[in-house]
């Protein structure tokens, strides 16, 4: 050994050196975290920031004593089940999958290592757990569960006389469905009824939306991962035919929706990131219940409103949390 090392060449011994100089140092009790999204927009990518500003608050720093890994699946069923299989390999202390699709690509990889799913609505539809209730499995999260009576109390807010909802969603994805199936309900009781437009793709939700104009007064985009992908494409839609758009997530305000009443993500986050830390520090998954959120924020956006064809009422404007002019 002592001789070939006397033998390589000196740049090469220098870049091994500078690479050994270069590896972060970590400490002995180092735990690491894998963290995985669907899709990256910007609802998800706070889920994910937040996740990260928890474990930091609560003293796991990356490079210091956290292993922080973070991998996008870019809206592709096949590459979550990959990213999902890599991290059954790597072994981490904890796994957390943003959305449905990811957290089921998760939950079917592993049967041991704790998975925390966060950002999905209803983990029981989707089958991540059984019950809201503490499940003995090695999966727990944090839901965000849509308020659809609010929801719809707000679309009538907007379009006071809209008697058609038209929601714009992925038959593929069982929280989607999920909404869908619960809205035509709590539209039933409000008198109104719901217009399907299904978006199997995000190239889809453009179509879907041209779909509604005529047929619906009001468009609703749940928190579905591939309408939000392609939310501008709706908007388009939307000012053209005048069709206003409410939806269920707050950051879609900035880029067109009239109004939202939703969750803020990088509270998701946060309170995600609380349930790792408990796993960290010792907590089994399954003694720790499903979690949703009730901090729920108003946010409009005048300006698309009128691009929209119509005007906000005043107390509206006065209860928003948040008024984006964009």
């Amino acid at each position: 050994m002592k001789n070939a090392l006397l033998r390589t060449p000196f740049s090469a011994m220098a870049l091994a050196l500078g690479m050994l100089a270069a590896a972060p140092s970590f400490a002995a009790d180092t735990k690491s975290v894998a963290v995985t999204a669907i899709v990256e927009h910007p609802a998800l990518d706070a889920v994910r920031d937040g996740v990260k500003a928890e474990l930091k608050a609560s003293g796991y720093e990356e490079g210091k004593n956290l292993k922080f890994t973070y991998q996008s699946a870019q809206g592709n069923v096949g590459t979550a089940a990959q990213i999902a299989r890599k991290y059954v390999g790597d072994q981490p202390d904890a796994i957390v999958a943003i959305a449905t699709p990811s957290a089921q690509a998760m939950v079917a990889a592993t049967k041991s290592i704790p998975v925390v799913y966060s950002a999905v609505t209803d983990p029981v539809a989707a089958k991540l757990v059984k019950s809201w209730e503490p499940t003995g499995t090695n999966v727990t999260g944090v839901s965000d569960l849509s308020p659809l009576e609010k929801h719809i109390a707000l679309i009538k807010q907007v379009v006071p006389a809209a008697k058609r909802i038209g929601v714009i969603y992925s038959p593929g994805e069982a929280n989607s469905v999920a909404i869908v199936d619960s809205l035509k309900k709590a539209a039933s009781a409000a008198g109104m009824t719901v217009v399907e437009a299904a978006a199997a793709r995000t190239v889809d939700v453009p179509t879907a939306a041209q779909s509604l104009v005529g047929k619906a007064d009001v468009i609703y985009t749940p928190t579905d991962n591939n309408v939000v992908s392609a939310f501008e494409g709706i908007v388009k839609v939307a000012q053209q035919g005048k069709l206003p758009v409410v939806a269920a997530d707050t950051a879609t305000v900035e880029r067109g929706a009239v109004a939202a009443l939703g969750l803020n993500y990088t509270d998701i986050g946060r309170q995600t990131g609380k349930v790792v830390v408990r796993i960290l520090k010792g907590e089994k998954p399954g003694a720790i219940a499903s979690q949703t959120s009730a901090n729920f924020e108003l946010v409009v956006n005048p300006g698309a409103a009128k691009l929209q064809g119509v005007t906000l009422s005043d107390e509206l404007l006065k209860t928003a949390k948040v008024v984006s002019t964009k």
